[in-house]
């Protein structure tokens, strides 16, 4: 009995990325369209901006992550809350957050502004709104990471001479790889398909800020084989890096520097 659900979900999950897949294969042209310019400065933009959000993330999420895993203090429950509060928001409501924030007239907008910086409507905003949508995915993997290291291991590092550093980039890290490594797929998986919070604080710019899911809103109005080929690009790369990443994953084949 338990198959039929699993099997009606599975076709509901699976049909809509199949038809696409449909309707662009009978058609001519694809490689044509996947020069124009459209697609083309739409894809080097979402990659560029998805990974370089995916480092911000790593970069400022591990120390969260970590903090979170392993301290209990005062405030954690609130902290724990703004975590997970980017993925409960509209992603509409986090582009008009971050535009008060960071926008011309905006909580920062003045000391932005005296300080020669132009943050809202550029490729910065592109990686902030990517940054704020993606961080819980990476942070809240990260901490069941760390969570599940044997804290045992890391004081037999310490009895050894490692410093608190080391120990955890030679201990803890490897340990805790495959739910980081996890994590930070997931994460830029999110960054590249982010829509809401980007056309609301970055725009939609072309060659600027129109990553692959704002240039296929664009495309859908005028040229539905480019938002048809854009979309299927968008299933094929984020599907093959889950796909690559839990295959190591089940295989163990992921690098330990214990």
């Amino acid at each position: 009995m338990v198959i039929v659900p699993v099997l009606i979900m599975a076709a509901f999950l699976a049909l809509p990325l199949i038809a696409i897949f449909l309707r662009i294969l009978p058609q001519g042209g694809v490689w044509e369209t996947l020069q124009q310019p459209l697609v083309t400065q739409a894809l080097q933009l979402s990659l560029m901006t998805s990974l370089s959000s995916l480092g911000l993330t790593i970069l400022f999420g591990t120390p969260v992550a970590y903090w979170l895993a392993r301290q209990r203090f005062r405030g954690i429950g609130l902290l724990d809350t703004l975590v997970d509060m980017p993925t409960v928001l509209p992603p509409t409501v986090a582009g008009v957050a971050l535009l008060m924030t960071f926008g011309r007239q905006g909580l920062l907008g003045p000391w932005l502004k005296m300080a020669g910086l132009q943050i809202s409507f550029t490729s910065v905003a592109v990686v902030l709104a990517q940054c704020f949508v993606c961080a819980p995915f990476y942070i809240r993997s990260a901490q069941a990471g760390f969570q599940s290291v044997d804290r045992e291991l890391e004081r037999v590092a310490h009895t050894l001479g490692y410093s608190s550093m080391r120990t955890f980039l030679r201990v803890t890290v490897p340990l805790a790889f495959p739910a980081l490594l996890s994590g930070s797929v997931m994460a830029w998986a999110r960054a590249l398909g982010e829509f809401g919070a980007t056309i609301m604080f970055a725009g939609n710019l072309m060659g600027r800020t129109q990553t692959m899911p704002l240039a296929i809103y664009i495309a859908m109005e005028s040229d539905l084989t480019a938002a048809l080929v854009l979309s299927a690009l968008l299933i094929i790369v984020p599907f093959g890096g889950l796909f690559l990443m839990r295959t190591m994953l089940r295989r163990g084949s992921f690098v330990s520097y214990a």
